[in-house]
């Protein structure tokens, strides 16, 4: 599991939020909400975990309300 201050692959990223690839890459681009990648080279993108696991805490405390 990712550490709070790491950032991991968008695959690592979708398991850590418990969704396929394919959703993780869809609500980066449709959710205005989720946290943006970074690129590390044309071919490298990656994600703040701790950003990732806000994000997941939030959406869950939003289904709540």
């Amino acid at each position: 599991m990712a550490s709070e201050n790491q950032s991991v692959r968008p695959k690592q990223g979708a398991a850590l939020l418990g969704i396929g690839i394919a959703t993780f890459w869809r609500w980066n681009k449709e959710r205005p909400d989720f946290p943006k990648p970074r690129k590390l080279s044309p071919r490298c993108t990656v994600f703040d975990a701790a950003e990732l696991i806000a994000w997941r805490d939030a959406q869950g405390k939003a289904a709540q309300q």
